[in-house]
C-alpha cells in the first residue's frame, strides 16, 4: 500500500515530458493559484527574480520581482496557452512607481523556443488589442524561492485542510511540490472545482486503486 505521497510522486517521475515557465504578474500569491488549478501543471513555487540583489527575501526582495515558476506538461498544456493566460490575468504595464519592481509584469525565456513564442504571442495580442504590451522580457538567470509561508499561501489559510495536507506531505518541500497542493490552491480560490480535480486525476497513468485513494483522500478534507 502507497501513500498519498508516495502515488503522487510516483505519477511525477513518469512525467518525463517537462517544461519550465517563469514570470511576474503582481503579488504571487493568487497566480500561484490560478495556474496551479490548471491540468498539466505539475508543480508551482513563489519567489524572486529579475533583479541582482543577493540573497532576496520577501522583506528585503531588493530590484527583484516577486515571481511564480511552475513546471508543465507541454504535450496538456503548451507554453503559448500559458501566454495567453499570463496576458489575460493582469496589467501588462509597467508605467506605475508603486514598489519599483517588486509587482512588475515580467516574463522570462529559459529557451530561444520559448523566446520565439513569447514574441510571436506579443505581437499577435498586440495587434489584436490595438497597444503596446510593456511586459519586461529577459532570458532566465536565477529564480530564488520565497520564504515558506508564501507558498500555496491562500491553501494555507485553511487551517484543517492544510493541516491534513502536512500531514502527508510532511517536509515544506513536498508540500511546495506537490501538485495536489497546487490543485486545491487553486481549488479555494475558485479557480477550479473539486470534481475537476478528482476528474484530472482518473486521467493520470496509475492505477485504479491509486486514484479511488487520491480520491477518497479529496473528499474526506475539511474545509
Amino acid at each position: 500500500m502507497h501513500t498519498i505521497a508516495e502515488i503522487e510522486a510516483n505519477w511525477q517521475a513518469h512525467m518525463s515530458n517537462r517544461q519550465t515557465a517563469t514570470f511576474g504578474m503582481g503579488c504571487f500569491w493568487s497566480p500561484d493559484a490560478r495556474f496551479g488549478a490548471l491540468p498539466g501543471v505539475i508543480r508551482t513555487k513563489t519567489g524572486f527574480a529579475g533583479g541582482t540583489t543577493s540573497d532576496p527575501v520577501y522583506r528585503q526582495m531588493g530590484d527583484h520581482t516577486e515571481t511564480v515558476q511552475i513546471e508543465f506538461d507541454p504535450d496538456i498544456l503548451s507554453f503559448e496557452e500559458i501566454l495567453h493566460i499570463f496576458w489575460a490575468n493582469h496589467t501588462s504595464t509597467n508605467r506605475t512607481e508603486y514598489k519599483d519592481r517588486q509587482y512588475m509584469s515580467l516574463l522570462f525565456y529559459h529557451n530561444d523556443e520559448q523566446r520565439q513564442a513569447i514574441e510571436q504571442v506579443k505581437r499577435e495580442l498586440e495587434t489584436k488589442r490595438n497597444e503596446q504590451i510593456e511586459t519586461e522580457i529577459q532570458p532566465f538567470s536565477v529564480f530564488t524561492l520565497a520564504e515558506e509561508r508564501h507558498q500555496k499561501y491562500h491553501l494555507k489559510r485553511f487551517k484543517r485542510a492544510a493541516e491534513k495536507l502536512a500531514s502527508v506531505f510532511t517536509t515544506p518541500a513536498s508540500f511546495t511540490d506537490s501538485t495536489l497542493t497546487a490543485r486545491l490552491n487553486g481549488f479555494v480560490r475558485e479557480y477550479t472545482t473539486l470534481p475537476r480535480i478528482e476528474e484530472e486525476i482518473h486521467s493520470w497513468a496509475i492505477s485504479d486503486s491509486a486514484k479511488e485513494e487520491l480520491s477518497a483522500f479529496i473528499r474526506g478534507l475539511r474545509w
